[in-house]
């Protein structure tokens, strides 16, 4: 129990110095965990589909 509480003020309280910006918008965190990886996977798997195929003679 006292470790949980250590633990959540060590959470809570900043380092001297520290100035945190502003928080992300709900589309730039969709954008940023969701989009860019999904268009990631789908980017490198479209490069490998086409370098590994058989080719038509």
């Amino acid at each position: 129990m006292i470790a949980h509480i250590l633990n959540h003020v060590a959470m809570t309280t900043q380092e001297p110095g520290a100035n945190p910006g502003s928080g992300l918008k709900w589309y730039q965190t969709f954008l940023l965990f969701f989009v860019a990886p999904v268009g990631l996977f789908l980017g490198i798997s479209a490069v490998v589909l086409l370098a590994t195929r058989p080719k038509k003679s």
